[in-house]
């Protein structure tokens, strides 16, 4: 066996993604000397280290509440703001409802998809491939943001005035058709240019 690489995310609290002292202790414990951690730019941490021991090792990073997904070529963990303004006003619980629903699905390209709890966008939403954005009581989505490069640019607005009830089904039917119809290696937003914003709102159900 070879070396194997996974992410590592505590999830989100008010205050945002917070890795708490006794779960870098149990990382750094577990893994042992040989493996690599890796700070990634989407708060979640890489670690690469021999596969053998890799199902121990998630068990026990587990058990200290860190959550375990793929890495490479799949949609990341949710990336939030601190929900500064509370939990309840800046959606804090329907944010973790679209972590868990999101997170590592085999893409075409990897998917960053940011979240914010007020107009705000503490968590520069607007440059991730998609973005929620909270507004009063409904959500903004916005796609294709590129944060990288002499090309960067801001997600355009897909939706306005989406229900705390379709947000959810309403990302992953983006991711599905990004699987279905993206191109192997090709970044979102140059999917979103090939697609355009007229397509996408054509395919996706509003219910």
């Amino acid at each position: 066996m070879g070396l194997k690489k996974f992410a590592v995310t505590p999830g989100f609290e008010v205050g945002g993604t917070l890795f708490k002292p006794e779960q870098l202790a149990i990382l750094g414990a577990v893994v042992g000397a040989d493996a690599i951690i890796e700070m990634t730019t989407f708060k979640q941490l890489y670690v690469e280290m021999q596969e053998e021991r890799l199902a121990e090792v998630q068990d026990a990073l587990r058990k200290v509440g860190l959550q375990i997904h793929p890495a490479g070529f799949v949609t990341k963990s949710l990336i939030a703001c601190n929900f500064c303004s509370g939990a309840e006003d800046a959606g804090l619980e329907i944010a973790k409802v679209l972590d868990e629903a999101i997170a590592g699905h085999e893409v075409p390209h990897p998917l960053k998809i940011g979240y914010a709890g007020c107009a705000l966008g503490t968590s520069e939403p607007l440059i991730k491939d998609i973005a929620v954005v909270k507004m009063r009581d409904t959500f903004d989505i916005y796609v294709g943001g590129e944060s990288k490069g002499l090309k960067a640019k801001l997600a355009q607005r897909l939706l306005s005035g989406v229900t705390e009830e379709q947000l959810v089904p309403i990302v992953t039917q983006l991711i599905a058709n990004f699987q279905e119809l993206g191109k192997k290696k090709e970044k979102y937003s140059r999917f979103i240019d090939r697609m355009t914003i007229e397509k996408l709102r054509e395919v996706v159900t509003v219910a």
